[in-house]
């Protein structure tokens, strides 16, 4: 089953959590605002611990 990562752009808060744990995975837009650059980054890094950290929950991982 392949993973897809959502960030619910209305509630990030852009604290960087995120991007600090799962680098390959996230980085900050220029609106401060998180975002997935790259899915396939979880394979380096533990995603689950990324969702877990974000403070509004606005990280979602989805199982296909």
């Amino acid at each position: 089953m392949a993973k897809k990562i959502q960030i619910d752009q209305e509630l990030c808060i852009g604290c960087g959590a995120c991007v600090n744990l799962c680098p390959d995975t996230f980085e900050l837009q220029d609106d401060g605002k998180s975002k997935v650059i790259n899915e396939d980054g979880c394979k380096n890094c533990d995603c689950e611990v990324a969702v877990n950290s974000c403070p509004v929950g606005c990280i979602k991982i989805i199982e296909e």
